[in-house]
C-alpha cells in the first residue's frame, strides 16, 4: 500500500455489488480488523458510501488471514463475498468456507498488484451482537487520547492503560523479509540495551509480529498482541517499516478473549500458524508488569 494507492470510491462499489449479491441493502460497516490500515480505510470507505461505522470489528487487533475473524469462529459463512480494486475490476466468491476463501482471495489479489477491498462475512444486527468484539473503534480512539495526553513517558502511559508487558528494549540489529504467496514473511532481531543489555529477542513475522522467543523461550505468542514501538516517541512500527538500527520498545498486549478459548486458538493460536507449541497466555509468560520497566 505504500506503493500502490487506494481509490476511496472502493466503498461504494463495494455496497453495489454486495447488494446486488444479497438482495438487500446495506444498513452499516465494519472494519475486519481494529489494527493496521483495515480500521482507517473502513471510514473512509463508509463516509463515501454514504454508511455509519460499528463500533466493532472481528478481531480486536490485527491477524493476517481471512479465517482469523471472531465472524468465523462464531460459524458466520464467510461468503458470498465481494472484492473490488482501485479500477473497479470486480470479484464475487460464492460457496467457500472461511479457508477457501483466505486462499482464493490471495491468490486474486496477488494477480491484482497486491492491495484489494474485499467485503466478506455479510450479518444481521442479531449475528453482529454476537459474532463480532464490541467496543473495539471506541477502545481505538481511547488509546489515542491516552498517548495525546501522556505528558512524557507515553509508552508507560499506554501499557498501563492496555495492561500490557514490555518484552525488551533496544535496537533492531537484523531484519529480513520477503514476500511470497500475498504475505509478508520474517524475522527481526532486537539486541537489548540498558537494563536489558546482552539479550536477543527474534520477532517472527506473518504481516503481523507472531512470535518473540530468547534463546527458544516463547516470551510472547498469537494470539496476544506484540507490537515494535519507537522507544523515543511511542509511535508503532509496522512490519513493514521495521529498519536497521532502529531504537525499539517490543512490548505485549493481552488478546480479546475470544482468541483465547479452544475454538479461538484453533483458529489463530500458534499451531494455526504451524508453530508446534502451545499458546501460554502473556500473563504467564512475562508476569512482570510494566512500571519495572526502566525506557
Amino acid at each position: 500500500m505504500m506503493e500502490k494507492l487506494g481509490n476511496p470510491e472502493q466503498g461504494v462499489w463495494l455496497r453495489e455489488m454486495i447488494e446486488r449479491e444479497i438482495g438487500r441493502p446495506v444498513t452499516a460497516l465494519m472494519p475486519v480488523e481494529i489494527g493496521g490500515s483495515n480500521a482507517l480505510l473502513s471510514v473512509i470507505w463508509a463516509v463515501h458510501a454514504g454508511l455509519p461505522v460499528l463500533d466493532a470489528d472481528g478481531m480486536g487487533r490485527a491477524l493476517p488471514e481471512v479465517q482469523m475473524v471472531s465472524m468465523n469462529v462464531a460459524g458466520t459463512p464467510a461468503t458470498p463475498a465481494v472484492a473490488v480494486d482501485e479500477h473497479g475490476r470486480e470479484l464475487v466468491f460464492q460457496d467457500m468456507d472461511a479457508v477457501w476463501l483466505e486462499h482464493a482471495s490471495r491468490a486474486a489479489v496477488v494477480a491484482l498488484g497486491g492491495f484489494f477491498a474485499l467485503v466478506d462475512y455479510v450479518l444481521t444486527g442479531a449475528q453482529a451482537r454476537r459474532a463480532a468484539i464490541k467496543g473495539s473503534v471506541a477502545r481505538a480512539l481511547r488509546i489515542g487520547q491516552v498517548l495525546a495526553d501522556a505528558p512524557r513517558d507515553r509508552i508507560r502511559a499506554l501499557l498501563d492503560h492496555l495492561d500490557g508487558r514490555v518484552v525488551i528494549t533496544g535496537k533492531v540489529s537484523d531484519i529480513e523479509r520477503q514476500t511470497t504467496g500475498g504475505l509478508v514473511r520474517g524475522q527481526a532481531l532486537i539486541d537489548g540495551v540498558g537494563a536489558d543489555r546482552d539479550r536477543l529477542v527474534r520477532v517472527e513475522i506473518q504481516n503481523e509480529n507472531l512470535v518473540a522467543l530468547e534463546e527458544g523461550h516463547v516470551l510472547a505468542s498469537v494470539p496476544d498482541i506484540i507490537t515494535l514501538l519507537d522507544t523515543q516517541t511511542g509511535d508503532v512500527i509496522f512490519t513493514d517499516t521495521v529498519r536497521y538500527g532502529q531504537r525499539v520498545t517490543l512490548v505485549a498486549l493481552p488478546s480479546p478473549d475470544i482468541w483465547r478459548t479452544p475454538e479461538g486458538l484453533a483458529v489463530a493460536g500458534p499451531r494455526a500458524f504451524g508453530y508446534d507449541f502451545d499458546y501460554e497466555p502473556l500473563e504467564a509468560c512475562l508476569p512482570s508488569s510494566a512500571s519495572e520497566v526502566a525506557l
